[in-house]
């Protein structure tokens, strides 16, 4: 049955609870402690934390969830809360996919035929109180935003052009200057295992260019 057995004793205080919640911090852990700092230290209003369960707020331990730290922001908080109540009360919204509009009187009605006469006509009563109380606060008609879609990556690089390829290196020589001419000179050196050979030979280019 999908159908949450936690209700408030009283239902006056549970926007003001909700609206309480949006402008503190989340805390690590919701305790009676926590509520008490945010103004309702009466032991009707610790019922909350029950129904902050049910709605998938908190975890079994009193941890805040990611639906709770989503419900901070107030510009979607109602969806948020909507989206937890047609999960909680998911047996009755399959009865009446609307059942938001339903009246009190006609959500009890719905409640009892679910629990199959679990519950006493009093616990009936707050239960359907609760729902209905909630239900006010929730935005069902509206869509929550969804986050933008993280574009491609491979789209959103643009392609790096091939490297130019790299000049060679043209190895520089000196080139003798006569008369305001230059001339390039080859010299092909004849074999020989002698030093003194070529010794010779590049002594008498220096004489001769010099």
């Amino acid at each position: 049955m999908s159908l949450p057995t936690a209700y408030l004793n009283v239902f006056k205080n549970a926007g003001d609870i909700l609206q309480a919640i949006q402008a503190a911090q989340a805390p690590p852990r919701f305790t009676q402690k926590f509520l008490e700092g945010i103004g309702f230290p009466s032991s009707n209003d610790r019922t909350m934390i029950n129904v902050l369960k049910a709605l998938g707020f908190l975890d079994d331990s009193g941890v805040p969830t990611r639906r709770y730290h989503e419900y901070l922001d107030q510009t979607q908080s109602a969806l948020v809360l909507a989206e937890g109540m047609r999960e909680a009360y998911g047996d009755l919204f399959r009865v009446n996919k609307a059942a938001q509009n339903m009246t009190q009187s006609d959500v009890k009605n719905k409640m009892r035929t679910l629990s199959e006469g679990q519950f006493t006509d009093r616990v009936l009563t707050q239960m359907a109180g609760t729902f209905t109380t909630l239900a006010k606060l929730a935005d069902f008609d509206g869509e929550r935003a969804e986050a933008p879609e993280s574009p491609n990556e491979e789209e959103d690089e643009a392609p790096v052009p091939d490297a130019a390829p790299a000049a060679p290196r043209v190895p520089q020589s000196s080139k003798p200057v006569i008369g305001g001419l230059v001339y390039n000179i080859n010299i092909h050196l004849p074999e020989s295992r002698d030093p003194a050979v070529y010794d010779a030979l590049f002594r008498a280019l220096r004489e001769h260019l010099s």
